[in-house]
């Protein structure tokens, strides 16, 4: 099992914003709740336990009250007086069945997938696995009034999450005693065995830690979320012999739509417009008709998979509407069922779906009632 040791017991001073900066909204979540959402969604991590400062349980039992309690949580435990102590807090509070841990700083909630599960894979392989990037600016060393520059090739920037076979780690800060003057976990496993095996990721850039008030203004731009348009378009064949579906809804006609799957070609149409909203290929690549577990597939069940698809990438759906070209049958009694199936697949209120339906007034394949087409159009926010 991989655990989450997540470190939320500071006290947020250099912030300036007289309380914990885990508690600070980023576009009306927490930051805490934004890391553990972050955490959660990479699919690596079986469960976290949460170190938080004893001042701040009220804090926090309000913050599960309105914003939902993380399922990744699986038990609570307060900090001690520094850092060092209060990881090791949350190492204690590990269940015995955690092979392999990570240590991470909830102020740290732009964490990636790629970071957690490089320095996961690399932890496996060596025994520990510390997320780093190389630094790019110029450093002085400045002991009195001596000053060098070390060169900048060897040095590294350090973060977390930073992942270590559990046992050796616990057996790293055992050893260690009751020092408090460690600053990170890599530290503390350093004195004990030497030397950690620092991860990379093309991510890592953009995986700063919330400190002063300006980082969390920062953070709270990043998490409005930049709007992205994407468009979409199917068309299918009608035949006899198949059941007429379109957005979801089974409508009454002698013929249907010829296809793979239920061949929904206003629902395949939104899908297009989703995933190229958020650059994420087409429905060929997800959905391929060479694969016989899509035969016959409702596309609700293809739409709800590209709905969470996309929120494992961090992107919300604000819109999407729809346009159904088709001469015959008579759409209209079915708008509404339709727009309800989209609203519900990708959890969205209704008056965020809009579906419409035109004809070509007997005008190319969908005018001589040769088959149905659909265009869409979507817009998605992304939050990397």
């Amino acid at each position: 099992m991989v655990y989450c040791v997540l470190v939320a017991a500071g006290s947020g001073e250099r912030a300036g914003l007289g309380y914990n900066k885990v508690f600070y909204p980023l576009g009306g979540r927490s930051v805490l709740s934004r890391t553990l959402d972050a955490l959660g969604s990479s699919g690596k991590i079986d469960g976290a336990v949460l170190v938080i400062n004893p001042s701040d349980e009220d804090r926090y039992k309000r913050l599960v009250e309105h914003e939902g309690a993380s399922p990744l949580v699986r038990s609570v435990v307060y900090g001690g007086a520094t850092r060092f102590h209060s990881v090791l807090n949350g190492l204690k509070a590990l269940p015995e069945a955690a092979e392999l841990v990570l240590v991470h700083d909830a102020a740290r909630p732009f964490v990636t997938r790629e970071i957690i599960e490089n320095v996961i894979s690399d932890a496996e392989k060596y025994g520990s696995g510390v997320i780093s990037c190389p630094v790019t600016d110029t450093i002085k060393l400045v002991v009195g009034e001596n000053v060098t520059t070390p060169e900048r090739s060897r040095l590294f920037a350090v973060q977390t999450p930073q992942a270590f076979l559990t046992k050796k780690l616990i057996e790293a800060y055992d050893s260690a005693g009751a020092s408090g003057g460690f600053t990170d976990d890599a530290a503390v496993y350093e004195a004990r065995y030497g030397s950690v095996h620092l991860s990379d990721a093309q991510s890592a850039r953009v995986n700063f830690k919330l400190t002063t008030l300006e980082d969390l203004e920062m953070a709270e731009m990043r998490f409005s979320g930049t709007p992205r348009v994407g468009t979409g378009y199917d068309a299918h064949r009608l035949t006899e012999g198949r059941k007429l579906i379109l957005g979801g809804v089974e409508i009454p006609f002698e013929k249907g739509l010829q296809g793979h799957s239920d061949a929904d070609a206003a629902l395949h149409a939104l899908i297009d417009a989703l995933l190229g909203a958020a650059a994420l290929g087409d429905i060929g690549k997800h959905f391929p008709d060479s694969d016989e577990c899509y035969r016959g597939i409702s596309s609700l069940e293809l739409l709800k998979k590209v709905s969470k698809l996309l929120a494992d990438e961090v992107f919300s759906v604000e819109n999407a509407d729809v346009t159904i070209v088709c001469q015959r049958p008579k759409l209209a009694p079915y708008i509404m069922a339709m727009r309800q199936n989209i609203a519900s697949a990708l959890g969205l209120d209704v008056a965020r779906v809009s579906v419409k339906a035109t004809t070509t007034e007997g005008m190319g394949f969908e005018g001589a009632g040769e088959g149905i087409s659909a265009q869409a159009v979507a817009l998605v926010r992304g939050y990397k």
